[in-house]
């Protein structure tokens, strides 16, 4: 069987958002951006709302959020995004958002994400890297889903995007203890479950919910400095620059690292077409999953693509979250 062709773009691994951009109007589209206080959510939410979008900054922080949107309304010469509270490792939190959303919804970036040094719960008694970065985003999707629908019809398509990593690469999901009640905890194989999980949710969800109009893709922004790194320990920022020096990736600028995720949200290559992970604005090619990550830091395990660990995660997730 001849293997499919990867997805292509004219965009590179040096591409900035705005280059995404150029040229694409976005009046009348609705986006929502988590974690759109600092880092690549920033960037995120003012290039889109640049190219004319209806942008929502999701955030834990509020007055974060104010401070976020005064710069956007700066730099975009008026238009400012709106912001609103979302804990997404509170249920109650993301419960609140979804209910006081009305209307349609055309994109949803999954950009918020949170890296632990130790093991922090959730009053679930859930893994904390988990419950925000998959479980909370999860639980979010599932709530706008009418919404995204909505979306879909009056343009043609939603989107979903989900910040993965190539950290996803150190860990599949491990279902027999997903929040780490038996095994001794590695905040960095935490991260990297949870990274997984991003990616096999845009796996299910494009299956599920295609036929509604609505497709779902993971990205990998690459190797940016932001404030999601304040918590590593000291062993995770050895491994970091280790990395870094061994040529596993090269730094890029904030600008640089959402362009994939821009590509994700607006590139027509991926209007229609979901369930897959990107890497510097294509499609990434799949490895084994013994792959070592210093021989393949552009790939995409096959755990993180598998559909039946995509529709067995989402079962999973969806009994956690009695949704």
């Amino acid at each position: 069987m001849t293997p499919r062709k990867l997805i292509s773009t004219r965009f590179t691994a040096s591409s900035t958002a705005d280059e995404v951009l150029r040229d694409i109007d976005l009046t009348g589209v609705r986006a929502i951006v988590t974690g759109a206080t600092s880092g690549l959510g920033v960037e995120t939410a003012r290039a889109l709302t640049a190219a004319g979008a209806d942008v929502t900054l999701a955030v834990r922080n509020v007055a974060a959020g104010d401070a976020v949107a005064d710069g956007i309304e700066r730099s975009t010469g008026g238009i400012r995004p709106r912001v609103a509270l979302l804990d997404l490792a509170d249920r109650a939190s993301v419960t609140r958002f979804v209910g006081a959303w009305s209307g349609p919804l055309h994109l949803l970036i999954n950009n918020a994400g949170v890296v632990t040094g130790g093991l922090e719960r959730t009053r679930e008694g859930w893994e904390l890297q988990c419950a925000t970065n998959h479980l909370g985003h999860f639980a979010l999707a599932i709530g706008l889903h009418r919404a995204l629908a909505r979306g879909a019809t009056d343009r043609t398509g939603a989107r979903i995007v989900s910040v993965s990593s190539t950290a996803h690469m150190r860990a599949g999901i491990d279902f027999d203890d997903l929040h780490f009640e038996r095994r001794g905890y590695d905040p960095q194989i935490a991260y990297a479950q949870s990274k997984t999980a991003n990616s096999l949710f845009a796996v299910e969800a494009t299956r599920l919910w295609e036929s509604d109009g609505i497709i779902a893709n993971a990205v990998n922004p690459g190797g940016v400095a932001t404030g999601l790194q304040r918590n590593f320990t000291p062993a995770q920022k050895k491994s970091l620059d280790a990395a870094e020096a061994a040529g596993v990736f090269t730094y890029k600028t904030v600008e640089q690292g959402a362009a994939t995720g821009i590509v994700a949200a607006v590139a027509p290559e991926f209007a229609h077409s979901g369930g897959h992970y990107l890497d510097d604005a294509q499609e990434a090619y799949t490895v084994p999953n013994d792959a070592d990550l210093a021989q393949h830091p552009h790939g995409v395990k096959e755990w993180a693509l598998d559909p039946a660990l995509a529709e067995r995660l989402w079962a999973v997730s969806a009994d956690l979250l009695r949704v």
